[in-house]
């Protein structure tokens, strides 16, 4: 069981929000016609009290995509040699290896990744000679521009992408342009804005911008997320130090095309999550709706996954550890709908470090074997 939070605003958010004095420098900044936006935006700040930064839109639902086995499943074998080389700045290397799989033809992939306060940078290059990379560089609480590139052999499967987000007390502004070209304006565009307009609602819009020769079109995409009220975690089962939390969270998303997407996710218990979501397609004349339920659950030294869908598909997985730097993978698929259709893969997870990391590795592990 939880707590009700009752103190106002949350502690949590008043620590990485601006103050006062940045708010009221901001208005200051605006002179003529643009001063009353800022002092509209100043009561709407005020208005909304506690309200925290929503997210992006990206993070829509991302409860849900780590609690359902969308990100997670596999068939086949699998292995992911990992390597920490320095924790400050953090330096790891892995290599993963695919074999046997139905789908997929056996791969192998080289990824590095390097982080410190204000820079994260993440590559990779596998067997075909794709290679991508991806930079995250913070400049400061409110400005962070990304990068993603990739370069592939195959035609058409090269790509760029540039993003840059702004972060504000209560709401957070994208732009983000896809394989952008500088002499005729080819590419894709996507504006996003995530706005909370009450500590437990929050709206959005995302216009998508396309350009290929002579040809344009504009995607608009309408959004919302609902929780419930920030609780305490409780501190007779919840790790020390654990904190506030939301026990459910839904969310909406509708394009005008005519795609409607619906989230649900609930914490039950710090060790279960329940999830739920909805995708309904009625453009081109097309009537299709999926349906996927799903659980998690987090025991001492093991995680497991478990969904249904609307198609018939049942699937599950076990992620087992045996110790801080290995674990073993079960994961399987059975389509009810189609006869034979069934997947198993097993996968291995090993991570090496040097000889100080892995004490405090291992000193971590004891210390929550102990813990309540």
């Amino acid at each position: 069981m939880s707590v009700p939070l009752q103190a106002a605003p949350y502690p949590l958010s008043t620590d990485k929000l601006p103050q006062a004095s940045y708010l009221s420098g901001f208005t200051a900044l605006l002179s003529g016609y643009a001063e009353p936006i800022g002092q509209y935006y100043d009561r709407l700040h005020q208005y909304r009290g506690a309200a925290q930064n929503p997210g992006n839109v990206e993070s829509l639902g991302r409860d849900v995509k780590m609690t359902h086995l969308t990100n997670f499943t596999f068939d086949g074998a699998k292995a992911d040699l990992s390597k920490v080389l320095s924790t400050d700045p953090a330096f790891q290397v892995q290599h993963s290896f695919n074999l046997a799989s139905a789908t997929q033809p056996p791969s192998y992939n080289f990824g590095a990744v390097y982080a410190m306060d204000k820079l994260f940078l993440r590559g990779s290059i596998d067997n075909d000679m794709s290679s991508s990379a991806q930079l995250n560089r913070t400049w400061n609480q409110y400005n962070t521009s990304k990068l993603q590139a990739q370069l592939s052999p195959v035609p058409g499967h090269s790509m760029i992408q540039l993003e840059h987000e702004v972060t504000l007390p209560g709401e957070t502004i994208s732009f983000k342009t896809i394989n952008p070209s500088l002499t005729d304006g080819n590419g894709i565009y996507i504006t996003s804005v995530l706005a909370a307009v009450h500590p437990r609602l929050s709206l959005g819009v995302e216009n998508v911008f396309q350009k290929a020769q002579e040809a344009t079109q504009n995607t608009p995409s309408f959004l919302a997320k609902l929780t419930s009220p920030l609780e305490l975690a409780n501190p007779f089962t919840s790790p020390p130090g654990s904190p506030p939390f939301h026990e459910w969270t839904a969310t909406l998303q509708y394009q005008a095309q005519g795609i409607l997407a619906a989230t649900y996710h609930h914490k039950l218990s710090p060790n279960v999550d329940v999830a739920a979501d909805l995708n309904i397609i009625t453009a081109g004349g097309r009537r299709e709706a999926t349906a996927t339920v799903g659980a998690k659950y987090e025991f001492r030294q093991s995680t497991f996954r478990g969904q249904v869908d609307s198609t018939g598909k049942t699937s599950m997985l076990l992620e087992q550890r045996f110790a801080p730097q290995f674990s073993f993978l079960v994961t399987g698929e059975i389509d009810h709908m189609k006869a034979g259709a069934a997947k198993v893969g097993l996968g291995v997870m090993i991570e090496s470090a040097t000889e100080e990391l892995t004490q405090q590795m291992m000193a971590q592990q004891q210390a929550q074997q102990q813990g309540p």
